[in-house]
């Protein structure tokens, strides 16, 4: 049945017709204040919305992602986070891709969104159950003026299967806050059990509904996917934990979690039955209308012209809120991870945009100021980053209108036709890959599309093709020998075939216009096919084929420069696309691996395509590794040689000969020089001279290669023609090359020098950062030097007053901080030795923490000498003059135990010492022992040996001392056993 569903309040008007009070500004922060003000709650500021650290998530899209470190128990105990305990805040919230996706629902309905605020209230062992609950009703029936008649409350029921019983608790608390009975309302597993995941913390959670209608029983609408009684408020009350097997166990420390979504609580607040006709997308709505060529949004959700135009209207006021957020944040569009879901929403948002709501381009680029009036208070970082927002919002959808409009054409010719035969004729998958590999065709609107003309994709071959990409990962796609590589007989035949060498000249031929590159166009005729080692005048579709062209732009993997990537198109049918998946160079042929969607023969004229974003950034990393080696040169002396280079779009990698490692001053020393070069924006030259000339030229840098001739000089900071005539006044770096390279310096950003270790004896190994990765890798070691200074700081302070105190209390607590500082240095030395920071930063920190290291070493085994000495002495005050001391003490650990063992034993050298401390906790036994030097009727470890046996357990030791362990309900009977074991195995010395 169709349902049209029109809502009160639609126009403009009327959209903003409720009190300033709940404006969402308002509404925000006094969900703050509450918990700050009112129950000391310490706020702490959204996270971006890139998850940090946590490789399970594309974006941030709960108020606990930031948190889970606290719950999972691994937060590093330096940190403030590991100190929070009562926190409020509102989290910038992504749900699109990944487990959570909200993306394709966002539009068909009035309340799903990918973008969203999730305001949230946390205990982190501090309250439970009853202060959350009344703390949520106070806030909401007290200080929103909500009426106890419109809420539900619903707890766990219990399950039986997982031996969890109901949370009786949780509804006793309700009703003494005054709930009444029947709006109590109990649910199972699926909604009121939360769990983080497969595993970790978990437990029952209460949620509160609002009635919209309200004057009515709606308890049978709760949970029901009404949207008359919609969830408000979810309490989750963590005690357990999942554990591997599926048990759960109670938390160590229990917590509470709360969120509380801003756009539901307005359209409460606000007497608004959509999120959309709240003042967070009013603004929008109406700035779209201004915008479109359409009517005012209606807030309906139907079918046809009127509810399709609505449903625009929602997915581009929800995309634009989205795509600023996520850029502010540092996620731009791109291929892969979260940057490919933006481009995705990016896309979607653009095509409802034109399409549906008729407005032109840059009309979503033009909404921006919209979101920042809207969201700018609340994230200040919208402000600061709203030009770029809006350029790359702009830059984005000229790529994709032209993208889009190509596409169109290529389904409109290939699209089969259907005939009674096959009522579903299969678009062949090739295509379909070609258009979103190379143009970033959607694929779901590709199926869209097809859905409309009664057609389907082979899905099984695009899977495959998807399959085989998701396995080059990330990294630059590595075809095997067999595929690249022609045999001598082969390229022999092409030399008797008068077939001349590949023109590379083109791939030079770019140039700088107002600041960006520009790469003309390069056109070039098919010479040669081949299938595998055959060459064949013709390729039939869906074949992977090696093409020789006679010229081309694309740069074949050689000299350390990865290959690059693109596609290649039919001079004749520019729609017809051949992805490039591998470059390779053989004898002066370069040839080109391409799965060909479509026919192909000798003679065809093709248009070449870069990648030019994966040229560009392979264009920094060389440049940057040319200035590396003239500063290492510079700092090592001129007889450093390069022994191997890699230069890909992420990292440059770097190989030369040298005694010993780098040291940190000569590390800070190449960076700097690096640095120096960078920020002067030297031009960088090329030319290609006689080799004989070449070699000429004063600090020209070599290595052990056969070059061409003429070959490519490649100079940073003087023409090469100044060089050849022996000026060098001036220059970073002159090199023999055939790479790509940048044309002025400064495009490198920033270069961070982020490992360096010796590969084997005398050659040494530099790995190193360019752009936004290189200043991450900055502030990486910023905020590490930060934290261990901190840590420098306490341990300094727990030495100086680690002998104000020789109580058995303070020695306890001053024991215990030794143990936590040393924990903190091991889990700090782990963060500094596997985090990109500048290497000379990550060297000086290590040294630091190992010397922390040692402090509190030292320091531990003094409090625990002091510690054992305080236990001797009450020991021997109480048992006097013995000649087998058999004792119970007080020991948490087996260092302790045998410090106060020999401490006795020094006092008491005639006797034989054991003592055993009993972990009430575990039932387990520590055992230590002495006997005195030169005693030969019992070892000590015979002793220790008998005893930890008796208790089911180990020891170990010599002559003269032993220790173990063992397990025990009471130790009253082993103690006696121990006493009379010593005096039966040897009687005392002097009887």
């Amino acid at each position: 049945m169709n349902i049209l569903v029109h809502m009160k309040g639609l126009g403009g008007h009327l959209r903003r017709s409720y009190s300033t009070k709940f404006s969402s500004k308002n509404v925000r922060q006094t969900f703050i204040d509450f918990f700050e003000q009112k129950h000391q709650h310490l706020y702490v500021p959204s996270s971006p919305v890139r998850p940090r650290g946590d490789p399970s998530l594309l974006f941030v899209n709960a108020g606990m992602n930031q948190f889970k470190p606290i719950l999972l128990g691994t937060v590093d105990p330096r940190s403030e986070m590991a100190r929070y305990r009562r926190v409020v805040n509102s989290q910038k919230c992504v749900r699109a891709g990944g487990k959570h996706n909200d993306l394709d629902d966002v539009g068909r309905d009035i309340y799903h969104h990918t973008f969203f605020e999730m305001m949230g209230s946390w205990s982190f062992g501090d309250y439970f159950k009853e202060e959350a609950c009344a703390m949520a009703w106070s806030l909401l029936t007290e200080h929103y003026g909500m009426s106890p008649d419109r809420l539900y409350v619903s707890y766990f029921s219990g399950d039986a299967a997982s031996g969890l019983p109901a949370d009786e608790e949780t509804r006793h608390i309700w009703l003494d806050i005054g709930v009444q009975k029947d709006r109590i309302l109990p649910f199972g597993l699926q909604e009121n059990f939360w769990e983080m995941g497969d595993t970790g913390p978990c437990g029952p959670c209460s949620e509160i509904h609002y009635d919209h209608l309200g004057g009515r029983d709606a308890s049978p609408l709760v949970n029901t996917g009404s949207p008359e009684v919609v969830e408000l408020w979810n309490l989750v009350f963590m005690q357990y934990n999942r554990e591997a097997d599926g048990s759960l166990r109670p938390l160590p420390q229990q917590s509470v979690d709360t969120g509380l979504g801003l756009e539901r609580l307005l359209a409460v607040l606000q007497d608004k039955r959509s999120n959309y006709d709240t003042d967070l997308f009013s603004p929008l709505l109406d700035h779209i209308h201004q915008v479109s060529r359409c009517g005012p949004y209606g807030g309906r959700v139907a079918p046809g012209l009127e509810g399709r135009v609505d449903m625009a209207y929602r997915v581009v006021a929800d995309h634009v809120r989205t795509l600023a957020v996520c850029i502010a944040d540092g996620v731009s569009p791109g291929m892969s991870g979260p940057e490919l879901v933006l481009r995705r929403i990016l896309r979607r948002a653009v095509r409802f945009s034109t399409e549906v709501l008729q407005a032109p381009q840059g009309a979503l680029g033009s909404l921006v100021p919209t979101v920042v009036q809207v969201l700018g208070d609340a994230y200040p970082e919208l402000h600061r980053h709203q030009e770029q927002i809006v350029s790359i919002i702009d830059d984005n959808e000229d790529q994709f209108l032209s993208s889009l409009q190509q596409g169109v054409r290529i389904i409109n010719k290939t699209a089969p036709l259907p005939s009674n035969h096959n009522s579903h004729p299969l678009f062949p998958a090739p295509v379909a890959w070609s258009l979103h590999r190379n143009l970033g065709f959607p694929l779901d609107l590709l199926q869209l599309i097809l859905e409309e003309r009664g057609l389907q994709v082979d899905q099984v071959l695009l899977d495959q093709l998807l399959a085989r990409n998701h396995k080059r990962g990330s990294e630059p796609a590595v075809a095997s020998e067999s595929e690249t590589h022609l045999d001598v007989h082969t390229l022999a035949s092409l030399k008797q075939q008068g077939i001349k060498h590949t023109d590379q000249s083109p791939k030079y031929q770019y140039n700088l216009h107002n600041g960006r590159y520009v790469f003309p166009e390069c056109t070039a005729a098919v010479k040669a096919l081949f299938v595998g080692q055959q060459q064949v005048s013709e390729v039939a579709p869906g074949q992977r084929c090696l093409v020789l062209l006679d010229r081309t732009s694309f740069y074949a993997e050689q000299g350390g420069q990865s290959h690059d990537q693109g596609y290649l198109s039919r001079h004749d049918s520019p729609d017809v696309l051949y992805p490039v998946e591998e470059v390779a160079v053989a004898g002066g042929y370069v040839l080109h691996l391409v799965p060909a969607a479509y026919a192909l023969k000798v003679g065809d004229l093709l248009h070449l395509h870069l990648d030019q974003a994966q040229r560009l950034s392979c264009m920094a990393k060389h440049t940057a590794t040319h200035l590396l080696s003239w500063a290492l040169r510079s700092v090592l002396g001129p007889n450093t040689q390069q022994r191997g280079s890699h230069v890909g779009p992420k990292r440059l990698r770097f190989d030369f000969s040298i005694k010993g490692s780098l040291s940190t001053t000569q590390l800070q020393e190449v960076q700097r020089l690096v640095e120096e070069a960078i920020v002067a924006d030297q031009e960088v030259y090329s030319r290609e001279v006689p080799l004989r000339n070449a070699r000429t030229i004063p600090g020209l840098r070599t290595v052990d290669e056969v070059y061409p001739d003429p070959v490519r000089v490649v100079s940073v900071g003087v023409p090469v023609a100044e060089l050849l005539d022996g000026h060098t006044e001036g220059h970073h770096s002159v090199e023999l090359c055939c790479g790509t390279h940048l044309l002025r310096t400064g495009a490198i950003e920033d270069l961070v020098v982020v490992s360096e270790r010796q590969m084997m004896k005398g050659v040494s190994r530099v790995v190193a950062l360019t752009g936004e990765p290189a200043k991450q890798a900055r502030d990486a070691g910023q905020v590490l030097a930060q934290a261990v200074a901190s840590l420098v700081t306490r341990t300094a302070s727990f030495s100086s007053s680690s002998s104000s105190s020789s109580s058995s209390s303070s020695s306890t607590s001053r024991r215990n901080d030794a143990q936590r500082l040393a924990k903190e240095v091991g889990l700090l030395t782990d963060a500094v030795d596997s985090t990109p920071v500048p290497q000379w930063q990550r060297r000086e920190l290590q040294a630091q923490l190992r010397s922390l290291q040692r402090t509190t070493n030292t320091a531990l085994r003094k409090v625990e000498s002091q510690e054992a000495a305080v236990r001797a002495e009450g020991l021997l005050q109480q048992k006097g003059e013995q000649t087998v001391l058999v004792e119970r003490v007080e020991a948490d650990s087996l260092s302790v135990l045998m410090k106060t063992v020999n401490q006795v034993s020094s006092r008491r050298p005639d006797s034989l010492v054991m003592l055993l401390s009993h972990q009430q906790s575990s039932g387990k036994v520590l055992c230590a022992c002495q006997v005195p030097k030169g005693y030969l009727a019992v070892a000590a470890c015979d002793w220790a040996a008998a005893v930890c046996s008796h208790l089911g357990g180990s020891s170990g030791g010599s002559q003269l001392v032993a220790k173990g362990t063992g397990t025990s309900g009471d130790i009253t009977e082993v103690l006696r056993w121990a006493e009379e074991y010593a005096h039966r195995s040897a009687p005392p010395k002097d009887s």
